[in-house]
């Protein structure tokens, strides 16, 4: 039965180039309709077995105020550019000044980065988008099939025609709909060699699939990859035609042979005992360097087979891999420095925090850290890898936010010799290929801009790079570890985060709490840190009070900062006027902390000396009991705490007892009330009402 494919972008004539591609791998096997967000076609979806959808289009449709998008089944249309189009730019002089035209600035800017990330990187590209300004008259224009919204020019225009759907496309949507048998047709094969980046993995192959049938050997002669599988038995059940290459093994006469008798360098029944893919290694088959990986076939947690996986390691890998062995050996790879013992606290917070991460430790997804700055994300990234399998290679840290775009992008993907101006003689690796088989921890990675983005998410899908200004694909064993100070939904909702980047860097998120939800961790990092210092001070009572009801903006960093300077003052008690500054106006409108609900609530005020902020006071507890204690006194009245916290309750305001008692106390530190000791209550002093009458009250 004919199947139903719906293809959706952005724009309509790239819907209608996506569906004609599809039309033309497909054939008679599956009906294609195109439609498009501008048109609004995209919000009448026939029924379908499978929506073929562009980020472009996904991201619009997904936006604020659109119609809901519920197709059934759908995938992301992943796009490249046929091989004749790289060699039509690489053609083009070194340096030419190019003004790349599409139809938004992003997806001008994701073009681009694509060309580069192909091999076309010895070109200057500018962008031009409708709504932007037009930079100076560039060389060379260069569209992909956007000529309605090339601007007039004198320069030569290049259409390059629109971006293709990669073959991977075509082999999940395939795979997706059952329709295997179209990968052995010629027109298939013929279109797998005029695109650019076929990179359909093994891996992602297997996720795929349930079934070691006859249509898996289909589905593995469209790798690159070299597989050869076995039974539980270890005996060879399949070999595709690009392991029978690396092997030198021709013929059938290996199917049904033991798979170690064969291939004696293949260690199939290791991986079948251990239930356990084995670790990447290089070895040569046949006088050349192969990269070989043994994965096992678990159904149901019972071991029913496994795949050597094969690939050419070519000389670049190579040199590559000998550069990292030498870091390693010097000592030059940065290793991880803290471990989970490292994170001081307490807390049932801290304490599920560290629990939920040990676990993720075990395994190779990404892991993403959301956080408050200052809450110590960077620890617990050393303390990640450090309880990995990856503990003895290298840890990589970089902040993305603190980087220019091209300088960020030069550290980690590296460039070749030549590659722009002031690149380093013989050029660099970057730290993707130094990290290779550790981890690399990317702080801020919300600063990253969309061109790097989907670098990026290329290396996250694929495990490849390429350096700048090169044409080489390096192989790297990369564990990213992402953080961020900043909820990225909201950057994705508003385009500024690619969404699939987004899913992919959220495989496993984990929210690190902050300071003040640490409760008596506070205490404990602060020993921490007088240890560190060698501090002998303590805190007297109020003070100790007040860092315990501290809502801590800057969190363990402000902490830190904050015991640095009270070493600074050699005081042997640390009273509430000794504090920072700092400390004071950063609990300028601030909650003590402990209420809840809807009701208006006090912000803490409590510096002393008390009320530095007036025009503020209609929201500073300290007034509201002042004025309280005033009216008190002139109705001839003494008024306790319960009495107090009754007329604060009254007015639809919160405060417990034990933020009523810390600023009680500090009110008649600063000689604004007295208060009598049993059921005496609180009395205003003249000072107090001076106080009161100088904030115009």
């Amino acid at each position: 039965m004919k199947k139903e494919i719906a293809v959706i972008a952005l724009d309509p004539f790239a819907g209608r180039a996506y569906a004609d591609q599809i039309r033309e791998v497909f054939g008679s096997a599956a009906s294609v309709r195109n439609y498009s967000v501008m048109d609004k076609t995209a919000f009448q979806i026939a029924p379908c077995d499978l929506c073929m959808v562009s980020t472009d289009a996904f991201n619009a449709m997904n936006e604020p105020g659109r119609p809901p998008f519920q197709p059934g089944q759908r995938m992301e249309i992943q796009v490249t550019y046929r091989k004749e189009v790289i060699r039509r730019l690489n053609e083009l002089p070194r340096g030419s000044h190019v003004l790349f035209v599409n139809v938004t600035e992003t997806m001008a800017r994701e073009a681009v980065a694509q060309l580069e990330q192909l091999g076309v990187g010895h070109l200057k590209f500018l962008l031009y988008a409708p709504g932007m300004p037009l930079p100076d008259t560039p060389e060379i224009v260069v569209t992909p099939d956007e000529m309605r919204y090339v601007p007039e020019t004198s320069s030569p225009v290049i259409n390059i025609g629109p971006r293709t759907c990669s073959a991977d496309t075509m082999i999940e949507a395939a795979m997706r709909l059952g329709l295997e048998a179209i990968l052995e047709q010629d027109t298939f094969k013929h279109y797998q060699e005029e695109v650019c980046a076929n990179t359909y993995s093994f891996e992602r192959m297997m996720d795929r699939s349930r079934r070691l049938e006859s249509q898996f050997d289909i589905l593995m002669e469209v790798l690159e990859q070299g597989v050869i599988a076995v039974n539980e038995d270890g005996q060879i059940t399949a070999i595709n035609e690009a392991a029978r290459e690396m092997t030198h093994v021709y013929g059938a006469h290996a199917l049904s042979q033991p798979g170690e008798a064969v291939f004696p360098y293949i260690p199939f029944m290791r991986s079948i005992g251990e239930k356990q893919a084995t670790k990447p290694e290089v070895i040569r088959i046949a006088g050349s360097l192969v990269s070989l990986l043994v994965r096992p076939v678990l159904r149901e947690n019972k071991c029913i087979g496994a795949f050597a996986i094969l690939q050419k390691f070519n000389e670049v890998e190579s040199r590559q891999n000998e550069l990292r062995g030498q870091l390693l050996k010097k000592g030059g790879a940065p290793r991880a420095k803290y471990c989970f013992d490292d994170v001081i606290g307490q807390s049932p917070a801290l304490i599920e925090t560290k629990a939920l991460l040990k676990k993720m430790a075990r395994t190779d997804s990404p892991i993403l850290l959301i956080g408050e700055t200052g809450t110590g994300k960077e620890l617990l990234a050393h303390s990640v890898h450090n309880a990995s399998s990856r503990r003895n290679q290298p840890f990589i840290a970089i902040n993305c936010g603190a980087m220019p775009d091209n300088l960020l992008e030069s550290e980690l993907f590296g460039y070749e010799d030549g590659a722009f101006t002031g690149a380093r003689k013989g050029g660099r690796p970057g730290l993707f290929e130094f990290a290779h088989q550790g981890s690399l921890f990317l702080d801020e990675v919300e600063g990253m801009s969309p061109a790097l983005q989907v670098k990026l998410l290329r290396v996250l899908q694929e495990h490849e790079i390429m350096r700048i200004g090169g044409s080489q694909i390096i192989h790297v064993d990369v564990r990213i570890i992402a953080a961020t100070n900043e909820a990225l939904e909201h950057r994705v909702q508003d385009g500024s985060f690619r969404r699939d980047l987004y899913y992919r860097l959220t495989t496993l998120p984990v929210q690190i709490p902050p300071l003040k939800d640490r409760g008596n961790d506070v205490f404990l990092l602060l020993d921490s840190f007088c240890h560190e210092l060698k501090s002998s001070f303590s805190l007297g009572k109020e003070t100790k009070e007040l860092f315990r009801r501290y809502s801590w903006p800057g969190n363990i960093r402000e902490l830190h900062n904050v015991v640095e300077y009270l070493n600074f003052l050699e005081k042997p008690v640390i009273s509430p006027s000794d504090l920072p500054p700092t400390f004071h106006f950063n609990r300028k409108g601030m909650i003590p902390g402990g209420s809840t609900g809807s009701e208006k609530k006090y912000p803490d005020s409590g510096e002393s000396p008390v009320f530095q902020n007036p025009e503020n006071i209609s929201f500073a507890p300290e007034y509201v009991i002042l004025k309280i204690l005033f009216y008190a006194l002139r109705s001839g009245k003494r008024i306790g705490r319960e009495g107090i916290l009754k007329e604060i309750h009254s007015q639809n305001l919160s405060l417990s007892q034990h933020q009523l008692r810390t600023i009680l106390s500090l009110l008649e530190k600063e000689g604004f009330i007295t208060i009598s000791r049993g059921r005496g209550g609180s009395v205003i002093t003249e000072a107090g009402i001076r106080h009161l009458k100088e904030a115009h009250f």
